[in-house]
């Protein structure tokens, strides 16, 4: 789930359409899944681009001429702890909770050849539609599994990850078994030595679902950090919140910096402020949790 930005756009591409993918000319398409109704609707400034809705909530925004292209807020916040896990151009492993279009497994493919990625989409009707209409690049080595993000993380061998990416959405909302200690746990356990784990999550007005989410994360790991728009974490807006965490230190300088230069505000809190925003919130686990909140109504309008 996520928000474009129209603000200081780069050059656009000259292509015009993707490697055998859908094109403007063709008009928006609709079509059932197993998540609800899929949309894909032309972006009205890049020729080749397409967002996905599911039951009209933005999920991915797709450039089939420009893989790198991050449109979203919460896109281009992953994509930047994409390219500071590791040095510019070396390949990863990575496991990918939560498809969509699969947005963030082309932006590695297309940044760090090479590597290696798996994605849980338990909507294989939604999967079969992406690679149909929005197609991959061939030679990207993009594993696409239909089964739960849960189920798959249990079967990810220990220690074989460099980034394990959730952004897990049952329409607008995370499913409450993706918010646990345990599930966090599992994808710990997944990590080699040096990997991060990121999340997607949403939330607004006093954010107890975001401090819930950073208790439980702390819970696993001792590194921590949170990306957002200031005005959603002081809960002016429903929105997205990043979350970073890692067993070693993370590059919170170099992440800020990366922050500040986009066109979107975002603010980075760590240490302190960080567990001053958690405030006593407890870790949600397997017994307690809850789904994130539903968006309120007509906050994608």
């Amino acid at each position: 789930m996520g928000r474009s930005s129209r603000a200081a756009r780069t050059p656009e591409p000259e292509a015009t359409t993707g490697p055998g993918g859908r094109t403007h000319a063709q008009g928006p398409l609709s079509r059932p899944v197993g998540s609800g109704l899929a949309e894909l609707r032309p972006d009205r400034d890049r020729p080749a681009a397409w967002t996905l809705l599911i039951d009209g909530a933005p999920q991915s925004l797709v450039d089939l001429a420009d893989p790198t292209h991050l449109g979203f807020e919460y896109q281009r916040r992953l994509g930047h702890l994409i390219d500071l896990v590791a040095p510019p151009g070396r390949p990863l492993t990575v496991l990918h909770l939560g498809g969509g279009a699969l947005t963030l497994a082309r932006y590695v493919a297309a940044t760090r050849p090479r590597s290696r990625q798996q994605v849980a989409e338990i909507d294989t009707e939604l999967t079969e539609l992406v690679r149909a209409e929005l197609p991959l690049e061939r030679g990207w080595q993009i594993k696409v599994r239909g089964a739960d993000a849960r189920s798959v993380l249990e079967r990810t061998p220990e220690a074989s990850v460099d980034l394990v990416i959730t952004d897990v959405f049952s329409g607008a909302r995370t499913p409450a078994h993706c918010t646990t200690v345990e599930f966090t746990t599992l994808a710990a356990r997944a990590l080699a030595p040096g990997g991060w784990y990121a999340a997607n999550i949403a939330d607004g007005a006093a954010l107890p679902f975001a401090r819930s989410q950073v208790a439980t994360l702390a819970a696993v790991f001792p590194e921590l950090c949170l990306v957002a728009d200031p005005a959603v974490l002081r809960g002016k807006r429903f929105g997205n919140l990043i979350l970073a965490a890692a067993h070693t230190p993370l590059p919170v300088p170099d992440l800020t910096r990366r922050v500040a230069s986009d066109s979107s505000h975002g603010r980075v809190e760590h240490g302190r402020t960080l567990s001053d925003f958690t405030a006593g919130a407890v870790p949600a686990t397997d017994a307690t949790a809850a789904p994130s909140p539903a968006p309120p109504p007509g906050v994608f309008r």
